[in-house]
């Protein structure tokens, strides 16, 4: 399946792709019921829950999100559990929410000439592992417990001293994406480029620092 094809199938169900899985929050008044909607799509998700879903649970949403585990990425086994999940939580009463944005996801992107002299560093230092859905060289550190933002490595092709070497990458749904580079502008930032739009954006503070707001969208 291609971004474009999960990104459909997934949409009426109430959740939302960004940055290889797809995700839902259920919005709740307490964390025991954040709690209890963990549980109900756990049960859902039955033996698969251990390889496909994870939960965030605070104290008023839970946010889900699902990816096969193995795999590193969407799987059709990952859309018919968001549907089987969300037929089970709709059934007891609770209210998903996933739209534009609710969900996101913060990549932080290392500008590198020699990825292989810095790569072993960075996974040092943070105590993060591989990506197992990505094998490239640049593909990626992750966080072990999930906790922090991803880490990948964008191949220089000659020394660019005039600018900052490490951005942001902030993935959004596809139709969050409009509003917050607008929203960014309005606060002092600048367009760098939009030539890949709506792959993703770069923009930059009123000091040259860069960000890049990124979705799904021309990836396939």
């Amino acid at each position: 399946m291609n971004r474009r094809q999960i990104s459909e199938a997934i949409d009426s169900l109430g959740w939302r792709l960004v940055l290889g899985a797809v995700y839902t929050e259920v919005l709740v008044p307490s964390m025991a019921d954040a709690a209890g909607a963990a549980g109900h799509a756990i049960r859902a998700a039955g033996a698969d829950a251990s390889q496909h879903l994870s939960i965030d649970i605070r104290s008023d949403r839970a946010v889900l999100r699902l990816c096969t585990r193995d795999a590193g990425t969407v799987t059709e086994r990952d859309l018919e559990l968001a549907r089987e999940i969300s037929q089970s939580l709709a059934a007891r009463g609770f209210e998903l929410n996933a739209g534009p944005g609710a969900i996101q996801a913060v990549e932080i992107a290392i500008d590198a000439l020699d990825i292989g002299a810095v790569r072993p560093f960075w996974k040092a230092v943070t105590g993060y592992v591989d990506d197992l859905g990505n094998t490239d060289l640049n593909a990626g550190l992750v966080d072990p417990f999930g906790r922090g933002p991803a880490i990948w490595f964008q191949q220089m092709d000659a020394p660019r001293p005039q600018r900052n070497r490490i951005h942001l990458d902030i993935d959004v749904t596809h139709d969050a994406a409009p509003a917050r580079v607008e929203a960014a502008l309005a606060a002092g930032g600048r367009l760098v480029s939009d030539r890949v739009a709506p792959r993703f954006w770069v923009l930059a503070d009123a000091e040259g620092n860069e960000a890049c707001i990124c979705t799904w969208q021309g990836r396939d």
